[in-house]
């Protein structure tokens, strides 16, 4: 049987949560060799290992949901569920990431070895935690069918140019994720009608990602993490502008560049990554690696918005998802039994 291509997808922060809370016993314990090289980072640091986390007794969510230990978590989650694809099944034809997943991508497709990569996912989350500058509120602009409200996301836009210190984060599917400072987050959380008893929705433990408030954490990165980290990706990387970076044609010091410099500071655009991944490659089937299954939702907004397989709503999204899945994620044990061998 012709194996199926596939647009994997790399989850970013919010992706480790309680239901998640063991992941990396319940379907990695074969990779024990390469957890202990990341641990051994993380001791070398004075930072609790990774598996010690995973295989705690309880969760708490002040502390899995810190940058210095959820990042880390999720990179060494998706980074093994990448791993564990049967590559007999599929033929994965490019590599894409929601913010974090940016780092996650990178290593997934050669552009950092397993342990550089731990290494950068890692340090840039401790940076995060350490600044904790700004935070995150999420809001929507489609309906509860998926369909895009008139004029909603033009208002979004104007409202982080009308307030002060407020920023696009993410263009996230559906939604807009703002970054900004704690009184710009409070004046924009005024202006947003409380929507379904969540929304305005602000992320706990979230710095201002994507924006002009994280340039002091961007340099602190490029000091700690050099460009002699970085390879040549062996499979195509489509970055958070929805650029294609080519195997054989990315020059390494404009790919360090990008990831420490516009991925940090600048709006993730998601959104135009999905859509530029179907474009270009028409996978099969989008595969999103674990831990969690919340980017599935904002994969499947991001194709509505293309109109990928003549979807316009929800409810064409979930007819052709029943007939045959086009969105595989791996933190849904029915859909991973689709993934792996």
């Amino acid at each position: 049987m012709a194996r199926k291509t596939a647009l994997v997808v790399a989850p970013g922060r919010g992706t480790y949560n309680k239901p998640e809370h063991g992941y990396l016993g319940r379907y990695h314990a074969d990779k024990t060799d390469m957890l202990e090289q990341f641990d051994a980072l993380r001791r070398e640091l004075g930072q609790t290992p990774i598996m010690e986390l995973d295989g705690a007794k309880q969760f708490s969510l002040s502390l899995f949901t810190r940058g210095d230990n959820a990042s880390p978590l999720i990179y060494s989650c998706a980074y093994a569920d990448y791993h564990a694809i049967d590559q007999e099944k599929f033929e994965i034809v490019a590599v894409t990431g929601n913010s974090m997943g940016w780092y996650i991508a990178l290593a997934c497709a050669g552009a950092l070895d397993a342990v550089n990569g731990f290494h950068v996912v890692n340090t840039m989350g401790t940076l995060m935690q350490e600044t904790l500058i700004g935070g995150q509120i999420l809001y929507p602009f489609v309906d509860d069918n998926w369909v895009e409200i008139p004029g909603r996301k033009s208002e979004l836009l104007a409202l982080a140019d009308d307030i002060y210190d407020l920023h696009i984060s993410i263009d996230l599917g559906g939604m807009i994720v703002f970054a900004g400072s704690e009184e710009a987050l409070k004046t924009a959380e005024r202006h947003l009608p409380p929507l379904d008893g969540r929304f305005p929705m602000h992320l706990g433990n979230h710095a201002g990602f994507h924006s002009p408030l994280q340039i002091p954490v961007a340099l602190k990165g490029k000091n700690l993490l050099p460009p002699q980290l970085f390879e040549r990706p062996t499979v195509p990387l489509i970055d958070g502008r929805g650029h294609l970076w080519q195997p054989k044609a990315s020059k390494l010091q404009d790919l360090w560049n990008y990831t420490l410099g516009h991925q940090v500071i600048e709006t993730y655009d998601f959104t135009a990554a999905i859509r530029n991944g179907l474009r270009t490659f028409a996978p099969d089937v989008v595969i999103i690696l674990g831990p969690g299954t919340t980017l599935g939702g904002a994969v499947a907004q991001a194709a509505i918005s293309t109109q990928w397989l003549g979807m316009t709503s929800k409810t064409d999204f979930k007819n052709i998802q029943d007939q045959s899945p086009f969105i595989l994620s791996m933190g849904d044990l029915e859909q991973r039994a689709l993934v792996t061998p």
